[in-house]
């Protein structure tokens, strides 16, 4: 079974990683969460799964507005064309559907299957805000937090500009 909010909470507990949640309704894009999620302090993400043409899953995360080049990502990455993964890989590799794309996820991905992509502009700001394994809520985590998490599950990320 895959690690639901609880089990994710007493994980970031466990390495002591301090967050704060914040419940909204379900939102499943940047323009819904913009609309429904408050007040909440911080840099809001997006979060894509992508897969390359070998097959080989990327998790590129960035702040909400920036725009992402798909033939510059590739070029930065050194993979080949991107697109976006299916729902079936999604809920396969990281236990999540659609909406629910999130770093947090990475507690699902035991094989370590998934490169890990960081917006090198978003760690540089205060706490980030991702899902905590649910579109129905909103966890923030400062940027060192978030590499001793993506780091304590074995991913090395790529802290790249966007």
């Amino acid at each position: 079974m895959p690690a639901r909010p609880d089990d994710l909470f007493a994980r970031l507990a466990k390495l002591g990683i301090a967050t704060d949640t914040h419940h909204h309704p379900p939102v499943f894009t940047v323009e819904e969460a913009k609309r429904l999620r408050g007040d909440i302090a911080g840099t809001h993400c997006k979060n894509l799964l992508l897969v390359d043409h070998k097959g080989q899953l990327w998790l590129v995360v960035a702040r909400e507005d920036t725009a992402l080049d798909m033939k510059a990502l590739r070029g930065r990455l050194g993979s080949g064309r991107l697109s976006f993964a299916k729902p079936e890989r999604l809920h396969d590799v990281l236990g999540i559907g659609p909406g629910e794309v999130t770093p947090f996820a990475l507690i699902n991905d035991g094989e370590r299957v998934v490169r890990v992509v960081l917006e090198r502009g978003m760690m540089e700001g205060g706490p980030l805000n991702f899902h905590p394994l649910t579109n129905a809520a909103t966890t923030s985590i400062a940027a060192d937090g978030l590499l001793a998490f993506v780091r304590a599950g074995g991913h090395e990320p790529l802290i790249v500009d966007l």
